[in-house]
C-alpha cells in the first residue's frame, strides 16, 4: 500500500514536515493493526487510519517525539473501530442481496404447494364449466389461446374472454375462501 500526503492549505512548512513524518512513520503499522481489527476490510481500515491521523494532527503538537504518540494513535484507532461496531449493532442489520436470494430459495417441504393446490382446486370447482375448461387448457396444459380455441371449437376471442372472466371469478372465490377461514377462526376464538 502506498500512502501519500498532501499539504493543507494555509499550513506552515514546519508543520507540513512534521505531519509528513508522522504519516510516514505511523500510517503503515497503524493500518496493519486496524486491518486486523476489521478482519481484513481495507477500505474501512483506510478510513479509520485517516480519521486517527487527522485527530492526532488536530489535538497534538507534531514534533520530533512522534514515536511517543504511537500508543495514543493505536488507542484512538481502536476506539474508532469500537464506535463503528456499536453504531452498526444499534442500526437494523443491512441485508446483502446475495443473502436475501439464498433465504428465498430455501428448500421447502412441498406443504405450501400442496396447500395452494387444494385451495385452487376447490376454487376451480366453483367456476362454470366453460371458464374451468379454458383455464385448465391454458394454465394446466400450457396451450396458447389459439390452440385452446381450436381444441374447444370456439372463436379465439371467446377463449380470451372466458380466460379473463374465469381468472377474475377465481380470484374472487379464493379471496372469499380466505375471508371465510378468517371468520371461522374468529368465531371459534370467541366461543
Amino acid at each position: 500500500m502506498r500512502w501519500s500526503l498532501n499539504a493543507a492549505e494555509g499550513s506552515r512548512p514546519a508543520e507540513d514536515q512534521a505531519l509528513r513524518a508522522l504519516y510516514e512513520r505511523q500510517a503503515g503499522p497503524l493500518y496493519s493493526y486496524v486491518l486486523r481489527l476489521l478482519k481484513g476490510d481495507p477500505h474501512r481500515a483506510e478510513d479509520i487510519v485517516q480519521e486517527t491521523l487527522l485527530r492526532c494532527w488536530q489535538h497534538h503538537e507534531l514534533n520530533d517525539e512522534a514515536e511517543l504518540l504511537r500508543p495514543w494513535l493505536f488507542r484512538v484507532a481502536r476506539n474508532l473501530v469500537m464506535d463503528e461496531y456499536r453504531v452498526r449493532r444499534t442500526r437494523p442489520r443491512e441485508v446483502d442481496s446475495a443473502e436475501w436470494l439464498t433465504d428465498t430459495h430455501l428448500e421447502s417441504d412441498g406443504f405450501d404447494q400442496i396447500l395452494s393446490g387444494v385451495v385452487v382446486g376447490e376454487a376451480l370447482r366453483k367456476l362454470s364449466a366453460p371458464h374451468r375448461e379454458v383455464l385448465h387448457l391454458l394454465y394446466f396444459q400450457g396451450l396458447t389461446t389459439q390452440e385452446a380455441a381450436f381444441s374447444l371449437g370456439v372463436p379465439h376471442g371467446t377463449v380470451k374472454s372466458r380466460a379473463f372472466y374465469g381468472l377474475r371469478m377465481l380470484r374472487t372465490v379464493i379471496q372469499s375462501q380466505g375471508s371465510d377461514v378468517t371468520e371461522e377462526k374468529e368465531q371459534s376464538e370467541a366461543a
